[in-house]
């Protein structure tokens, strides 16, 4: 399977009539490796602030999560392993894996709960 088809078919999944509004497969390095197509531009210096705050947490909640020049509020997560982030009714999930970020943001009415298609459907 590429990573094309894993975003489409298990990232932009429907989880009980809802969906993530967009979804990529980045490399620790920035590198896209597959996207939604309604994924925004990340920046380097983005990914190196997630890159930082994995390696040690805490670092992004004074200034902010951002991709794609949009600012998410950090709420709970699992320390090295999972970063979430809120902005007004939606918000953001990134998950590291031993090569890659998995980035899932989404809308309401879908919660971070909802978010078990980074584990696979």
């Amino acid at each position: 399977m590429s990573w094309q088809a894993y975003v489409d078919d298990h990232l932009m999944c429907e989880i009980e009539g809802n969906h993530l509004s967009a979804a990529a497969i980045l490399g620790h390095d920035g590198s896209i490796w597959a996207q939604s197509a309604s994924f925004p531009q990340v920046k380097p210096e983005e990914v190196t602030g997630i890159i930082n705050d994995f390696n040690e947490p805490g670092t992004l909640a004074p200034t902010g999560l951002h991709i794609g020049g949009t600012k998410y509020m950090v709420i709970q997560g699992e320390s090295g392993v999972v970063i979430r982030g809120k902005k007004g009714p939606g918000g953001v999930t990134i998950k590291k894996t031993g090569m890659a970020l998995i980035i899932g943001i989404y809308d309401e009415p879908m919660t971070p709960g909802f978010l078990v298609c980074f584990g696979g459907k």
